[in-house]
């Protein structure tokens, strides 16, 4: 009888679904750059690791191993690939959680590390933790110490009882130290600003410039409000809103000079505004305006191209709130600031001015 017993294979059954690391390969001839840090692949036979984005040629499989670490592949004796430079890859993600920590430290010192403590701390040289630190997150380590600490004493001004139990939410040991930093964060003695800046004196003009009417105002330490508009009247009625305590003060000759600089520069922005500025806001608002200032005459930026000079590339809509609170016109230009494309967006003090202010800075 014939016999029809069916033959067992003696190899697996082939299936649909590649393997991990056949996904992985694939990953690799196709140069996923969006998997880069997720994983590295060395090539035994030139003793190289690579990340998947690597521009190099495509390795044959069966010289390719997997990685889940530059550590482990340098284990193997494998050394890093000079073109797609894996090591820095995991340097940047180090650089980053380390800037980060001391983000966090300067926030809830309350003596705040000096560069030299906080380098340490990162396992950096002063001067490389300097320069990671301002190009990670906009700002040098003392500006952002002070940016933080002055939120932290304005919004204990705002809702402790007393100047005293602000003192200890602001997270200062002793009252000393807070207003001998208070003043010098708040503009005024924290009294008066808890009262909402009374006594502050403001100086201030309205005067005629090529986009209509210009207010300028300043305190002692610097340019405080500029603001643009139609009539001398709405101007002067925005700075009371914005400054309801505070004592506002018609300019004097002795101001002609400020108010000339700043007409002269909106003039022609290309030339700069040599005048101090006394510009408050939070650490997000201050690295955005930072940023802004750094956008040359005739140039422009994306909401989303500031959110990633910043470090936040997924805080474009957070920029444009920032661009919005802005109170000094043109001083920080968010006029220079466009939608994806090009497309010209809203503008805090007209959008034809800022059509206006686009046109003249190109030329």
């Amino acid at each position: 009888m014939l016999d029809i017993t069916p033959i067992q294979p003696d190899f697996a059954p082939v299936t649909d679904t590649p393997s991990p690391d056949d996904a992985r390969y694939a990953q690799i001839l196709a140069r996923d750059a969006s998997q880069d840090g997720l994983f590295w692949y060395g090539v035994m036979t030139t003793g190289v690791y690579c990340r998947p984005g690597c521009a190099s040629r495509g390795p044959k499989r069966q010289n390719v191993r997997f990685y889940a670490s530059t550590a482990e592949a340098q284990t193997d004796g494998l050394r890093a690939c000079k073109r797609c430079r894996p090591d820095a890859i995991a340097s940047r993600a180090h650089h980053i959680a380390a800037i980060t920590r001391a983000c966090r430290l300067l926030e809830t010192s309350e003596t705040l590390p000096n560069l030299e403590e906080l380098a340490a701390e990162a396992h950096l040289s002063p001067f490389h933790f300097h320069r990671l630190f301002k190009e990670i997150t906009g700002v040098t380590p003392k500006h952002y110490a002070q940016s933080q600490r002055r939120t932290r004493v304005q919004a204990a001004l705002q809702s402790e009882g007393s100047v005293t139990e602000a003192v200890y939410a602001a997270g200062f040991g002793s009252s000393g130290r807070f207003y001998e930093a208070a003043e010098g964060m708040l503009g005024m003695s924290p009294t008066r600003y808890r009262q909402g800046g009374t006594d502050l004196r403001i100086h201030y003009a309205v005067a005629p410039c090529w986009l209509g009417q210009v207010l300028v105002a300043a305190t002692v330490t610097g340019l405080c409000c500029l603001t643009l508009g139609d009539g001398a009247e709405d101007l002067i009625a925005d700075l009371h809103i914005r400054f309801p305590k505070a004592v506002l003060v018609p300019a004097e000759d002795d101001f002609s000079t400020t108010v000339a600089a700043v007409v002269a520069f909106i003039e022609t922005p290309a030339l700069g505004l040599a005048l101090p500025l006394d510009i408050q806001g939070t650490a997000f608002q201050q690295r955005v305006w930072q940023a802004l200032r750094a956008v040359p005459a005739g140039k422009t930026a994306s909401y989303a191209e500031i959110a990633a000079t910043i470090g936040q590339p997924t805080a474009a809509r957070a920029v444009a709130g920032a661009c919005a609170a802005n109170p000094l016109a043109i001083a920080v230009p968010c006029h220079r600031v466009v939608r994806e494309g090009g497309a010209i967006s809203g503008y805090r003090w007209g959008v034809e001015r800022k059509k206006k202010l686009l046109a003249r800075e190109r030329g």
